[in-house]
């Protein structure tokens, strides 16, 4: 919601002109106490038709707030959807594509053709939706709590509308029956995934990096439910379990291949990933870690074997084929890198480790979110593994935050605290809820110490179970306690937390240090920064593999290199490689072997 702070505050500036609002606003008090009726809805969208979507939001909005106030939550929260619709209906194409974009480069994700040629104009992007659609999730409110609760400030709206509004128009009765499939795809589709999806392991000549046709993915979907080849009812799941289903970039092909000729049942879906004969000569030979051959085919993998990533990829494919939701995951572990895939099994339970080996000690796996194609974090994907998302609790909770974000947005900040304080303690894993707590904090001015206190609070609330948000939050609390001069305090916490993590999540552990060592790049001269370094790796360095070398190490080493002190470089790299314990012939060693003859003078 962030993205449109400044467009709604506009629009609930603006005065109420024109048209008289005798048979439609304002909303009868009486009828806030319930969710707004159909007709009350047509009424709402005939006065819109006449004078525009952006005349109908205050005045829907005050219905909202009114049943807010008078504890009627299901019939907030339902007044509130019709509300966001009015301000979205009613934002202009060209004012969304302008926030669009700084989200877009704020999160690193303006690759080329990331949303193909467009040229917005000042035309509402509400007309991206027909009459009809307008109509009919206006009047679904279960579809609205879907929207409103999965769509992010990287979402493409006018490309998704315009996804929504063709599979509608098609058969609108479909539709309905599988609105969740059909707002997966086009929260998916609205934009063209990057260059490095879903892996780097492949030339773009072999796999062209393309989504297929959002009409196509929808009938297919569709057809092979009903046909009941799928291993989940797809009218069942919900968007964020579908989008991990819709993500395929095997062809239609590909797909119909699988499901004839890798019939491994979803119990059995791991079996999948060794159906892949694995490549020792290619696993041995860093020219040939790039698959370069024939297509990237499922046929010609399974043919021809291949390295983990094939394997990965292989299996979340065949997965996607039978409507069951996959992630791709890569991660780094002591000796190298490797490749891996999750599904949801048989009892509706993440199993995020098949083809994961113990062995390798992998610290964390990363995979992409293919709606925003960001990599999920840790917590979201433990969140996706709990579905706590669908307890009432949850549901609870996200009325208040919906309400505190509003009330924020307009500078109501007493209303905005309470609202982000019940919702925190409706459901403590409502990291939204947090961030307006935090938000609203700041607005209102309250002490740096008091502030500190609610970080701290939401550490405690997400510890042991969601280390990184506990990383974040005491990471904040430190940047607030330096900026008022307390550095020692600030450097305890911060070399605490990172040697609490030091045993099972080093990975964050990795990542404080990182953060202790761009501070010094930051603040000391080059002597101070090789001691920084140098304690840093006696501390954190054993035993941590090659994440804490891609972090530390490589980063170090580079920025020597660029204040011409190569021979520092190399010895900064060789001291790593001893106490971080590189085994010959590793993949890990060949990467150390790169990085020094890039320091070459």
């Amino acid at each position: 919601m962030t993205r449109r702070i400044c467009l709604l505050a506009a629009l609930l500036a603006l005065p109420l002109l024109g048209l008289s609002q005798s048979a439609v606003f304002p909303v009868p008090d009486p009828e806030t106490s319930d969710p707004p009726s159909p007709a009350r809805i047509e009424a709402i969208r005939d006065y819109a038709a006449a004078a525009g979507w952006n005349a109908a939001v205050v005045p829907v909005r005050q219905a909202a707030v009114a049943a807010y106030r008078k504890d009627r939550f299901v019939a907030a929260e339902a007044w509130f959807h019709v509300y966001r619709w009015a301000a979205l209906f009613s934002e202009p194409e060209n004012v969304f594509i302008d926030g669009w974009i700084k989200e877009i480069v704020a999160n690193h994700l303006n690759y080329e053709g990331v949303a193909g040629k467009y040229s917005p104009g000042p035309e509402p992007i509400g007309l991206k939706m027909s009459s009809g659609l307008q109509g009919w999730v206006l009047n679904n409110d279960s579809f609205s709590q879907e929207f409103f609760t999965n769509v992010k400030g990287v979402d493409h709206l006018p490309n998704a509308f315009a996804v929504l509004d063709k599979l509608y128009r098609k058969d609108p009765a479909r539709f309905a029956r599988y609105s969740s499939l059909a707002l997966a795809i086009a929260l998916v589709y609205d934009v063209a995934p990057p260059p490095y999806w879903p892996h780097s392991q492949v030339t773009a000549l072999a796999l062209p990096r393309r989504l297929p046709d959002p009409e196509a993915t929808f009938d297919r979907l569709v057809r092979e439910d009903q046909m009941g080849r799928t291993y989940f009812r797809l009218s069942k799941l919900r968007v964020d379990e579908l989008k991990f289903v819709v993500d395929v970039s095997a062809p239609a092909s590909e797909l119909s291949w699988a499901v004839s000729n890798v019939p491994h049942a979803l119990d059995q879906l791991e079996d999948a990933y060794t159906d892949v004969k694995y490549r020792l000569d290619r696993a041995a030979d860093a020219k040939l870690m790039i698959w370069t051959g024939r297509p990237y085919t499922l046929q010609a993998i399974r043919a021809e074997g291949g390295i983990c990533v094939d394997q990965a990829y292989f299996a979340t494919q065949v997965g996607k084929a039978r409507g069951v939701p996959t992630l791709f995951f890569t991660g780094g572990g002591q000796d190298g890198r490797h490749a891996w895939f999750g599904f949801l099994d048989a009892e509706h339970r993440w199993r995020l480790d098949a083809g994961r080996y113990a062995e390798q000690r992998l610290l964390t796996g990363n995979a992409l979110d293919p709606e925003s194609w960001l990599e999920l974090s840790d917590h979201e994907l433990q969140f996706l593994a709990e579905r706590f998302r669908a307890l009432p609790s949850f549901m609870e909770s996200r009325i208040h935050e919906e309400f505190a974000g509003d009330f924020l947005m307009v500078g109501d900040l007493g209303s905005a605290a309470r609202a982000a304080r019940t919702a925190v303690n409706f459901e403590k894993r409502n990291v939204d809820a947090w961030e307006i707590l935090f938000a609203t904090n700041a607005r209102m001015g309250i002490d740096p110490s008091r502030q500190e206190a609610a970080l701290r609070e939401a550490s405690l609330a997400f510890s042991p179970k969601y280390p990184d948000l506990v990383v974040s939050y005491t990471t904040r609390m430190c940047q607030s306690l330096r900026a008022r001069g307390e550095s020692s305090l600030a450097d305890f916490a911060e070399r605490g937390m990172a040697e609490r993590f030091q045993g099972d999540r080093q990975d964050l552990a990795v990542r404080t240090a990182a953060s202790i060592l761009t501070r010094s790049i930051a603040q000391q001269p080059i002597p101070g920064q090789v001691a920084t370094y140098n304690a840093i790796l006696a501390q954190f360095g054993r035993g941590s593999g090659t994440l804490f070398f891609d972090q530390i190490v490589v980063a170090f080493a580079e920025h020597l290199a660029l204040y011409n002190m190569k021979a520092q470089a190399r010895e900064a790299v060789e001291r790593a490689r001893e106490v971080l314990g590189v085994q010959p012939g590793t993949q890990f060693a060949q990467d150390v072997d790169k990085l020094l003859t890039r320091l070459q003078d």
